[in-house]
């Protein structure tokens, strides 16, 4: 009888260590970001492989990124990226190297974890990174200074792969990023807006995405392969405003250095 006794007590306390060690190993499946944010990154995200660093922190997904393109450039001579130099070999035959070069510009994305749509009261995009690419680059906005000066000059100035870098270094697109399109595929998320909105390349179920098939921020709502139950997204065109029309869509986030 003693023996039965001591063989079930023996039984209990293994089977509380086991439950023990249970709860553990499921407590060990959340883990908290720097800021001890335990909240699920989107997958999506994933695909920015140009971060540094990403996590969430609160209401926002939290993007820090160097800005350093990683395809070759004319703008990386005389460098200490010099290795990745590449002379201009596009197809435009105005282009025109600018004196700029590149350089290491740390930015961190605070971007909405869940962007609306707002129906106005919409914020136009500034001069400088209105989003970021999925390989760490900023995205500018469609003007090439104050006053909204167009970039029908300034686009003699963009590399092979349609960028380039402004007065302080930072390298940046304006307009359809062709070493993304060509690598990812033409219909392929590109990157976010601040607001938390998408950017897909320009085309859309095999055929290219015109500017009359978009709204005035240069986007609409539907699925997409990212986002099977639908989003708010923007598109890349080949003509002005290429990127984003008459500012966010959504209420954006912040880029600071």
């Amino acid at each position: 009888m003693k023996k039965v006794k001591l063989m079930t007590l023996v039984t209990l306390l293994i089977v509380g260590f086991v439950s023990f060690q249970s709860c553990k190993d499921d407590d060990a499946t959340v883990t908290p970001t720097e800021n001890g944010d335990t909240t699920e990154l989107p997958a999506v995200y994933s695909k920015i492989y140009g971060a540094t660093d990403i996590y969430v922190e609160g209401n926002f997904v939290v993007v820090k990124v160097n800005s350093l393109p990683d395809h070759p450039s004319p703008y990386y001579q005389n460098t200490q990226w010099s290795a990745k130099y590449e002379a201009y070999n596009g197809s435009n035959s105005a282009f025109n190297l600018n004196p700029n070069r590149i350089s290491e510009t740390n930015y961190t994305y605070k971007i909405p974890l869940n962007p609306i749509e707002l129906s106005s009261g919409n914020q136009a995009t500034n001069l400088g990174t209105m989003g970021v690419a999925i390989n760490g680059v900023p995205l500018f906005n469609q003007y090439a200074g104050p006053n909204e000066q167009e970039l029908t000059n300034e686009i003699n100035s963009f590399d092979q792969y349609y960028g380039h870098p402004q007065q302080q270094g930072v390298y940046h697109y304006h307009i359809e990023p062709l070493y993304l399109t060509a690598n990812k595929g033409k219909d392929a998320l590109m990157g976010f807006l601040l607001d938390g909105f998408p950017v897909y390349g320009p085309e859309e179920d095999g055929s290219t995405v015109l500017n009359s098939d978009l709204d005035v921020f240069h986007g609409h709502n539907h699925a997409t392969v990212d986002y099977p139950d639908g989003i708010y997204h923007y598109h890349i065109t080949d003509a002005a405003p290429y990127i984003n029309g008459d500012g966010f869509k959504g209420t954006p986030g912040t880029a600071t250095q």
